[in-house]
């Protein structure tokens, strides 16, 4: 079996090189910072949840958007970390396809069919996307990405109790970028 430290180093160094010179929104950081923050979430996580499968976790949160933002394929995905994680990382993608106000809601609903490791990558991810938002963001876009967060909450409600209080206490903070 391949040890936690192993298994981080190779996804993340695949998804760097996926993501490239992407950086997070409204910042100068490369995306891995934020990929790396997911992660970070599911440590955390792990030690407040008896039977949390880590390994699969952190490998899902660090290549979690891969195939959302990159030129990856789910078939390269599968071949080099396996087809759980694929599985994993394709419900985590939105449907390009989909009009953009049912991808959320299609997400979900292909993450609530997934084990709960995949349910805590979502809430993590959320948690992590919950900074100050981008400069450019309108009041609209705020508020928007303010309710979709408690419909991820709500979705996901049951998979983590320990991500599910960290995403409500980083909506009510989030909350103020409604007012200002």
């Amino acid at each position: 079996m391949t040890d936690i430290q192993t298994l981080y180093q190779e996804a993340i160094k695949f998804a760097a090189e996926k993501h490239g010179l992407q950086k997070v929104k409204g910042t100068k950081n490369p995306y891995v910072v934020h990929l790396s923050n997911v992660a970070m979430e599911l440590f955390a996580a792990a030690s407040h949840t008896p039977g949390f499968d880590l390994e699969f976790a952190i490998q899902t949160a660090l290549l979690h958007d891969t195939l959302e933002d990159t030129a990856t394929t789910k078939a390269e995905l599968d071949k080099r970390f396996g087809s759980d994680v694929a599985e994993a990382v394709w419900a985590l993608t939105k449907d390009p396809k989909l009009l953009k106000d049912y991808r959320l809601t299609d997400s979900l609903a292909k993450i609530r069919q997934c084990r709960k490791e995949v349910w805590a990558v979502k809430l993590a991810d959320r948690i992590t996307n919950l900074q100050s938002p981008p400069k450019r963001w309108s009041k609209t876009h705020i508020s928007e990405f303010y309710y979709d967060s408690k419909q991820v909450l709500e979705a996901l409600r049951g998979g983590n109790e320990f991500l599910e209080k960290r995403l409500e206490n980083k909506i009510e903070e989030y909350s103020r970028y409604l007012e200002s």
